[in-house]
């Protein structure tokens, strides 16, 4: 979770976050609800059930978008693919999925697993509806969730990546090509150009009377475009990268220091003086563990004189490393999984350099420069 999350807790395993944005869309959403639907459905509810009763159909629509979540995150854990986090956030939920699919067969279960879990909740809300009828409430409330989840299935179904259609349609090009970075950048292109649509018919929307619709639709078409575009950007880096290794790449960013340093002295002497942020703990001319300026951070001030390294260091043992013929994307996906900007670098259990982003982006200036980048 980052710190821009509220975690609600953990399912199957997993943590759940709420992100910062989420109350944005409740609010509005109730709004629209309490405002709109249930006085247009329901003439004569006081006006205080139809705020109650806004805020409760939004919540519930949030719980439907984490099982449909929850459904892409089972498939994907039957596959053995770690699932970071599910988030709900402004435009509704992700699962943060922390490898590729190993086949195209997977990528497609796992793709549908979300608009059935949908499916299968409009199918019981539309069921339990007559049930209801006696239950005003209770009536609008299934009522819409039926009609929502549906509506979920139908926009997720869209053809065009990061959806869900998307993603299934990334699957059957990937089965086609046997290219897993083609069939990235097709789908993703396919989704920019969805996108666009979204985009151009919001601004129709906009300038024929329906205002707030429209600019709603707008911000959807802008976030699928920008979320298209990084997957591109993605596949194409991937590209850049393939064929070299972290040897070419490391350096030795990180210094070594004493394990009995303080941290004030650690401070003084070379954060201060270098702008260094990572440091190698040395004892008895063994590197035993990593500290970072986060690390320091996290220790009041008035400690630091009397903390050393070692002791808000992280062992060697726990350290996320690579070694010297580790593929670079392998090592930048390895920080990505882990929240890591440098990893180290070792040779029979030995750290003998560090790798981190910046040294990553400074490697593909220079192959810029000597004109050395594929085409």
């Amino acid at each position: 979770m980052t710190r821009h999350n509220i975690p609600l807790g953990r399912i199957l395993g997993i943590p759940i976050g709420l992100d910062y944005s989420w109350f944005v869309v409740f609010t509005l959403f109730t709004w629209m609800l309490a405002r709109s639907y249930f006085p247009a459905e329901f003439k004569h509810w006081p006006l205080l059930l139809y705020w109650f009763m806004g805020a409760a159909t939004t919540i519930m629509l949030f719980v439907s978008v984490l099982l449909h979540e929850l459904g892409h995150s089972v498939v994907a854990q039957r596959y053995k693919i770690p699932v970071r986090s599910i988030t709900l956030f402004l435009f509704g939920g992700v699962a943060q999925i922390g490898t590729e699919p190993p086949s195209a067969i997977a990528e497609f279960l796992i793709a549908m697993a979300g608009p059935l879990v949908s499916l299968a909740l409009a199918i019981f809300f539309y069921v339990v509806t007559p049930l209801a009828a006696g239950m005003e409430p209770l009536f609008g409330l299934v009522k819409y969730l039926a009609y929502i989840n549906l509506a979920l299935v139908l926009f997720n179904l869209i053809p065009g990546y990061p959806l869900d259609g998307g993603r299934v349609f990334r699957a059957i090009v990937w089965a086609i090509t046997k290219n897993l970075r083609r069939a990235t950048i097709i789908a993703a292109n396919v989704g920019r150009f969805f996108a666009f649509g979204f985009i151009f018919f919001g601004v129709w929307q906009m300038l024929t009377g329906n205002f707030g619709g429209g600019l709603w639709i707008v911000i959807v078409g802008w976030f699928l475009d920008n979320a298209a575009s990084v997957q591109v950007h993605q596949a194409m880096f991937q590209v850049l990268l393939t064929g070299h290794t972290v040897s070419q790449v490391m350096g030795n960013r990180c210094t070594v220091v004493p394990a009995n340093l303080t941290l004030q002295q650690l401070v003084d002497e070379h954060i201060l003086s270098t702008g260094q942020r990572c440091f190698l703990i040395n004892q008895k001319d063994n590197i035993v563990g990593l500290t970072t300026l986060h690390r320091i951070k996290a220790v009041p001030r008035p400690e630091w004189a009397t903390t050393s390294v070692s002791q808000i260091m992280l062992p060697m043992e726990q350290l996320k490393r690579v070694d010297t013929d580790t593929d670079l994307w392998a090592a930048l996906q390895k920080m990505d999984r882990n929240g890591v900007n440098q990893l180290p670098i070792t040779r029979d259990n030995r750290v003998i350099g560090m790798i981190s982003r910046e040294d990553v982006i400074t490697f593909l200036r220079t192959l810029q420069e000597l004109g050395t980048l594929p085409t």
